[in-house]
């Protein structure tokens, strides 16, 4: 035995350029594996702890106005273990700066609970500062991802329009809530323009003129109680106070925001690990295969000596759990550094208690379990090889393949020159390498496809939505309703060049036994600054009657077109009304419905009224703008483009741009590998040919494109299908990351494709001058040496 170890160390150090390239595509796959569901685990542990200690609540419902005293009645409910109520209300802030106002919400904070240290559900975290106290001056906490993004902190002073009334609010403290890790006012979570603000419960209430009532309500139900069943009797309960239909925790906004991030980086965490996985696997076979060809002397002599067919087998699936124990032990290393780096970009969006990585034994178990195992599988064949053989056998040279003429040759006749026909007589001879070569080379492309392709869906999601749909640079909410008189007081505003007017209603969208809440926006004719965008057909004019669907929205109630739906209000007169689905729009985001705004105003039966402004203001007179609206008591929220794509972009380019960057690295690792190995193996098993033709009078650069001409051959095949099993994978991604809210697009540009094809092109090229090297080093006198 110690023979066969002597000879395994050998072995790896002939062939350790070839060992340290399969280690690596191992040790990618095993550090994407392990890193990527250890940041999973660490954001998991993370989160349900932070949702345990501040008591998340299990059940969400937002009314009109409800007394105190029904909240005894909530209680009582089959399977409710706690209820919390409170009111929050939107309203526009000023902070001072000569910017656009923000929307706050605030939220009613029981003090007195406070200081007993008996907050209940939806517990805050104080991060910074004091806690509010009661007083002539209005004192608040505000959301710590608001406060860090605007620049805030204790001491700071802003000006607030409740109820119509303007009030000084001063900024005591910094919280976190389980309630507002994503903060949002119904669109996309933006910590620019929204915030959270507590403040003294009996004093909001004084200002909203909500004394003895909630607006809000959570709820903890008994373990093991049916939230749909408590879902159902809430509503029935909160229905004649304008309740907009009670959520359980899965779908409350912020939570859902959570479980997708999490869902998209399992996902990453499994699919491209598993690439590189298999990658590894075939080159191992590659190799060993080629080791025992080259070895078959040394073979026939241990079985002439007596070792039988299992300890020499053993002795090369030692070789390969060496190289994939080595990759492993890089991948763990690996793993740390972008665990790390990964939990750095998510730090400032979860803002949890206590985010820490930790790798997971679970992720590390079956990252070593799936390397071995890839190991064993990539050498079976070539073991089998050696049970296989006999001493005199073995013996042997292995017979050469047997040459015919290529199908090329037989279409050219005799006029394909020596260089091509010997490269292309090896490309045949050898399809299952060649398949192997191409096929590596081709999925190293469709790993850097996959992680660059993001940056191309995100630049076509912002066109889509912030150019194509909302064309407007500036949104005003009012709350209540405006009379359509509102929007010639807009167009005097300082910069105003259009105004337009739309309304949205909170509504309930049944079809079958299925049902939805979803928003309906009524549009005016031929709207121009706000308009319902088909992907990719572009611009869609909605008809005089019906009800038009987002696809997202059609896909969840199984509807198509021509099937009728029951749309319910939430808000109002809460009527019943049986619509025709009249068309399906693909809409990139957001389970949304759509009609004519005369159509919907028809339809709710309550006269004229607006809730959304969309207005084309002059960027120069932005400032003036600005001024004028925050002087204007009955505008709402506030929605301003450029600022919320601003913060849109440098978030996605931040966090996609280093996933990207890590990609991209993996991927030409992965090339230089597999191009590397491809062309090692060419080069030992055909060195007693290129010997011989350097003896016959070829030069070292004309030896040398008959050996680097198959890989030229192989990367070339490999671009095609590259750019095809790109688009598959980017494809797939989107399927599985999709969610119920947004339809990531599969859009990929030019430029990815090129940037791809690049890359594998300049590893091959690398390779080929490593591998060149080798050739100009060639002994010619000890390869040309056979045996007797």
């Amino acid at each position: 035995m110690r023979a066969l170890t002597i000879k395994l160390g050998r072995d790896l150090w002939r062939l350790r350029a070839q060992v340290l390239t399969i280690a690596m595509v191992v040790a990618i796959g095993v550090g994407g594996f392990v890193g990527l569901f250890s940041v999973h685990a660490s954001l998991l542990d993370a989160r349900d702890r932070f949702y345990a200690s501040h008591r998340l609540a299990d059940v969400f419902v937002a009314l009109k106005r409800a007394p105190l005293a029904l909240r005894e009645r909530i209680a009582a409910l089959p399977g409710v273990a706690e209820v919390k109520t409170g009111l929050a209300f939107d309203a526009r802030v000023d902070l001072g700066d000569p910017g656009p106002p923000v929307t706050g919400r605030f939220v009613a904070l029981d003090l007195a609970r406070v200081q007993r240290g008996e907050q209940g559900l939806n517990a805050l975290r104080l991060r910074e500062g004091r806690w509010p106290e009661a007083g002539t001056t209005l004192e608040a906490l505000v959301s710590e991802a608001f406060a860090k993004a605007r620049g805030l902190k204790p001491g700071d002073s802003a000006r607030a329009v409740l109820n119509g009334r303007q009030q000084t609010v001063r900024i005591v403290g910094l919280a976190i809530s389980p309630e507002y890790v994503f903060a949002s006012g119904g669109a996309a979570p933006d910590e620019r323009s929204f915030g959270i603000w507590w403040t003294d419960a009996r004093r909001l209430g004084e200002l909203l003129d909500l004394q003895g009532a909630f607006n809000q309500a959570a709820l903890r139900l008994d373990t093991g109680a049916s939230s749909e069943a408590v879902i159902d009797a809430l509503d029935r309960l909160l229905e004649p106070y304008g309740s907009l239909g009670a959520v359980a925790r899965a779908d409350q906004l912020s939570a859902r925001v959570v479980d997708d991030e999490l869902d998209q980086l399992r996902v990453m965490g499994t699919v491209l690990p598993a690439i590189f996985l298999g990658v590894a696997m075939f080159i191992l076979n590659g190799v060993l295969a080629r080791q025992v060809a080259t070895q078959r002397p040394q073979i026939a002599a241990l079985k002439a000596l007596g070792y039988d067919d299992a300890v020499i087998g053993g002795h090369y699936l030692q070789l390969a759990l060496v190289v994939a124990g080595l990759g492993v032990l890089g991948g763990l290393l690996l793993s740390a550094v972008i665990g790390r780096l990964m939990l750095g970009l998510y730090e400032p969006v979860f803002r949890f208690d206590a985010l820490a990585y930790r790798t997971t034994t679970a992720a590390v178990g079956v990252s070593v379990l799936l390397s071995l195992l890839a190991a064993g599988l990539g050498t079976w064949a070539s073991i089998r090889a050696v049970v296989r053989l006999r001493p005199a056998q073995a013996m042997l040279p292995p017979a050469p393949p047997h040459y015919r003429r290529t199908l090329l040759e037989r279409l050219a006749g005799r006029r394909v020159r020596a260089a091509p026909l010997l490269v292309l007589r090896d490309v045949q001879h050898r399809p299952w390498r060649t398949a192997f070569t191409i096929g590596g080379v081709a999925m190293a492309m469709a790993l850097q496809i996959s992680g660059a392709f993001w940056l191309d869906a995100i630049a076509h999601i912002v066109d889509v939505q912030f150019r194509q749909v909302q064309p407007g640079n500036v949104a005003l909410q009012f709350e209540p309703r405006a009379p359509e008189g509102v929007l010639h007081e807009l167009r005097r505003l300082p910069g105003v060049l259009q105004a337009e007017g739309y309304r949205n209603e909170a509504v309930r969208v049944h079809h079958g036994a299925r049902w939805k809440d979803a928003s309906l926006a009524g549009m005016p004719p031929g709207a121009r600054l706000m308009r319902v965008v088909d992907d990719p057909l572009g611009a869609v004019e909605l008809p005089d009657e019906g009800l038009v669907l987002s696809h997202l929205l059609a896909r969840a109630l199984d509807a198509r077109v021509g099937d009728t739906v029951t749309v319910v209000f939430r808000t109002g007169h809460r009527r019943r009304i049986d619509l025709p689905v009249v068309a399906e729009v693909h809409a990139l985001m957001g389970q949304q419905a759509y009609m004519r705004l005369s159509t919907l105003q028809g339809l709710t039966r309550d006269g004229a009224g607006l809730s959304q402004a969309v207005l084309q203001v002059d960027p120069a007179s932005m400032p003036a703008f600005w001024s004028a609206v925050k002087a204007a008591p009955s505008i709402g929220g506030v929605f301003d483009k450029r600022s919320v794509q601003q913060t849109f972009d440098e978030r996605t380019q931040h966090n996609m741009g280093a996933f990207s960057a890590i990609l991209t690295l993996f991927a030409i690792a992965m090339a230089v590998g597999i191009t590397y190995n491809a062309a090692r193996i060419a080069l030992s098993e055909r060195a007693w040919d290129l010997a011989s033709l350097r003896v016959l009078g070829m030069t070292r650069a004309e030896v040398s494109v008959l050996l680097l001409g198959q890989l030229a051959v192989e990367l070339l095949l490999a671009l095609p299908l590259g750019l095809l099993a790109g688009r598959a994978l980017a494809g797939l991604l989107m399927r599985l990351m999709s969610s119920d809210n947004i339809d990531f697009p599969v859009v990929i540009a030019p430029s990815t494709y090129a940037w791809a094809a690049l890359i594998v092109l300049a590893a091959g090229a690398a390779s080929a001058l490593l591998v060149r090297r080798h050739v100009d080093r060639l002994d010619l006198v000890a390869v040309l040496k056979v045996r007797e």
